[in-house]
């Protein structure tokens, strides 16, 4: 079998790419609805598989793994692996997870992140930071998603604290607009700015007791003390992880040593990773127990076989795992099934990615966010989790395909996607 094509497209909003074969089996991968630039990425990237075996995986990747790095420079080989594994599962007949050394389980944890209750019509305006809104958005959650979420994570990071008046000491960051806003740089909290963090742990916590646990995305990126005086303050409300308090998305690096001075200040669990590219990226975090949880993302870490390999490795040295997956589409939801069926015990739960992301009109044409009225993707189950767990599929590769009457007629007549 010898790889002849690899075929880009966005779906919905997420890039999307279909590896084709000389047998007509063909793989399939998507990465986060935030990077529809990565075309170019693509066909960087193509030249050096055509013509290879996709079964063996790792002698692709060992062409091309070496071109990528931390997000979001990773992503477009990270998509390839997956497909990679996916043409191997179709060939050999079974799951990816077979081929990954089996599963361990049945059914994976998910979570559930921020933004699923925004407005469908992406009509929403400034965000509302306020104690009140996060309880409200915790009771919605509890009572209008069909999954069951045992695990909830709330954004709680510079971007929103920015928003409170005498809430951070300096001049505040201008956002940098584009495919996925973001405001660079660190922020320092003032007294006013601490209490209101702490307020919105509160009013979470309140608002679920016990029966639910809770996660916070702090990222990025808050000052070493602040982050201290917060993880501190909140010991006390018993909080599942504070996430990329220090670095985290879009970062091209780990603060390894401000890290390990965090965790070894308090008892909060404190998790990263998300940007991070391969194995050896999250080596020291691991090795120096810098956190206490690791997030890797398939779509940005370099792919499934790297995010076990990662897996197992911080297992042997007592870190968590808890995959980051916020934006990764309906075959990332699959890819990340496959892999965490087969993840060591020290596996807490995937992010569960929108399927359908809510965004207002200019994020939508700067994602190329076109919404179909018929399902592309085939194969997942409706809802996707039932007391907060997702059944495994046994389908051969990741268990979903392309519903290519439907994608011909979203991509409309002049596409080659699916030739």
């Amino acid at each position: 079998m010898k790889i002849t094509d690899l075929k880009y497209t966005v779906l919905e909003g997420y890039p999307t790419i279909r590896i084709a074969t000389d047998t007509g089996i063909y793989g399939i991968a998507q990465v986060e609805f935030f990077k529809p630039y990565l075309q170019p990425v693509f066909i960087f990237l193509k030249d050096r598989i055509i013509d290879q075996d996709p079964t063996n995986v790792e002698h692709c990747m060992l062409r091309i793994r070496r071109l990528g790095s931390f997000k979001p420079w990773g992503s477009a080989v990270s998509a390839i692996e997956i497909a990679l594994w996916d043409i191997a599962g179709k060939a050999a007949g079974v799951p990816v997870y077979k081929l990954l050394g089996g599963k361990i389980r049945d059914r994976v944890r998910v979570y559930c992140t921020d933004h699923v209750l925004m407005p469908p019509d992406g009509s929403h305006g400034a965000p509302n930071y306020e104690p009140e809104d996060y309880a409200r958005d915790a009771r919605q959650r509890m009572t209008e998603l069909p999954e069951g979420f045992t695990i909830m994570k709330f954004g709680l990071g510079m971007d929103m604290i920015h928003s409170v008046p005498g809430g951070v000491y300096g001049d505040p960051v201008e956002a940098v607009k584009g495919p996925h806003t973001f405001r660079p740089g660190r922020g320092h909290l003032t007294e006013r700015g601490l209490k209101h963090l702490i307020a919105c742990v509160a009013a979470v916590k309140d608002a679920v007791g016990d029966k639910i646990g809770v996660a916070f995305d702090c990222g990025p990126r808050m000052s070493l003390i602040s982050a201290t005086k917060f993880a501190k303050a909140v010991e006390p409300y018993d909080v599942m992880w504070l996430e990329d308090i220090l670095t985290g998305d879009y970062t091209p690096y780990n603060a390894v040593e401000a890290y390990h001075m965090l965790s070894s200040s308090t008892t909060t669990p404190i998790s990263t990773g998300e940007q991070v590219y391969l194995r050896q990226g999250f080596q020291e975090l691991i090795e120096r127990h810098a956190v206490d949880i690791v997030g890797p993302d398939p779509c940005d870490v370099g792919g499934l076989a790297e995010l076990k390999w990662i897996a197992e490795f911080a297992d042997l040295h007592d870190v968590l795992i808890a995959p980051h997956g916020v934006g990764d589409g309906p075959v990332g939801i699959a890819a990340l099934t496959q892999v965490c069926a087969t993840l060591p015990q020290n596996y807490l739960a995937f992010e569960l990615p929108l399927l359908h992301p809510n965004l207002n009109s200019r994020a939508r044409k700067e994602l190329q966010y076109v919404p179909s009225s018929e399902k592309l993707v085939e194969g997942l189950p409706t809802p996707l989790a039932r007391d907060s767990l997702m059944e495994v599929s046994d389908r051969p590769g990741l268990g979903v395909w392309l519903n290519d009457p439907a994608v011909r007629k979203y991509l409309g007549p002049e596409s080659n996607f699916l030739d």
